[in-house]
């Protein structure tokens, strides 16, 4: 099993020690992991520069770890684990001792009393917990022990779920009215302007085209709203005054047309006595 376990950490620190590109490193700094004799935990790819010495480099170190620096022995082992030296002289520069990139540095704490020994940065179960007394706890009001109680006196078959469940089904509130159905689309487009055009009125309908108003009204098959059918002097209309083979008022072919309601004038429009060039506009 052990071998696995190291070719686990060897696989996790290739991970994190890997050149991503996203940082840059200067050719003076070195990447290093951090190990404590008294520390479970280890810090990963600590950048340091080679030209600080030893006694910046524990002073540094203690802010990672709590150790003084007086206390601290370190020791540079490569990524085998085997000891390459003891940075055992503060003043000399941490590039004297040929450091690497993924290289370890391990900390050795001599101090008895250090914070960090016996596991007190680590272990919580050595940190001292506030706990209450079971009489000062009854003693309150407003606790959970108080709410159940209540409930189970009004409802022996409270539970929680069930109160969740319940308060879950108030807060969304009674079921949604089912979605009623659209409203017919609007049919009385145009009907003010349609109000005012008297069947049998001369008109002239807009382009120029003169004629007679024969029909005011809806139209089926064409898009919904009121339409004017007017019988033309000449023959320049689109139809006979029928619209898919219902006849609303009679005329020569080519003679009929419907036209919205604004596009109407009615009044005195004699016919043309000559030519004249027509646009069909928006006739149907």
């Amino acid at each position: 099993m052990a071998p696995k376990i190291n070719s686990d950490l060897a696989a996790l620190r290739n991970y994190v020690l890997a050149d991503t590109g996203a940082q840059s490193q200067a050719e003076s700094t070195v990447r290093l992991v951090i190990t404590h004799s008294n520390l479970r935990a280890s810090f990963m790819d600590i950048r340091l520069d080679m030209h600080m010495t030893v006694d910046a480099l524990k002073r540094k170190l203690c802010f990672h770890c709590g150790t003084a620096p007086s206390a601290q022995t370190l020791q540079l082992k490569d990524e085998a684990g085997r000891l390459r030296a003891c940075l055992d002289d503060d003043s000399r520069m941490l590039g004297y001792y040929s450091p690497a990139d993924g290289f370890t540095l391990h900390i050795i704490d001599s101090d008895p009393t250090s914070m960090s020994a016996n596991g007190w940065l680590e272990d919580v179960s050595k940190v001292e917990k506030y706990e209450m007394s079971e009489e000062a706890y009854a003693a309150r009001d407003n606790t959970y022990r108080k709410y159940k109680e209540g409930r189970l006196a009004a409802d022996p078959t409270w539970t929680l779920q069930k109160e969740m469940a319940s308060r879950k089904s108030a807060a969304a509130g009674p079921p949604a009215d089912p979605v009623p159905p659209k409203p017919p689309a609007e049919d009385d487009h145009q009907a003010a302007e349609a109000e005012a055009v008297v069947v049998g009125s001369r008109c002239e309908v807009e382009g120029g085209k003169r004629g007679v108003v024969r029909y005011v009204g809806r139209v089926e098959g064409l898009p919904l709203g009121y339409w004017i059918g007017v019988q033309y002097d000449e023959p320049v209309g689109k139809n006979d005054g029928s619209i898919k083979g219902r006849q609303y008022f009679e005329c020569g072919a080519a003679y009929g047309g419907f036209v919205r309601p604004a596009l109407v004038r009615t009044g005195d429009y004699p016919p043309f006595d000559e030519d004249f060039n027509f646009d069909s506009g928006d006739e149907l």
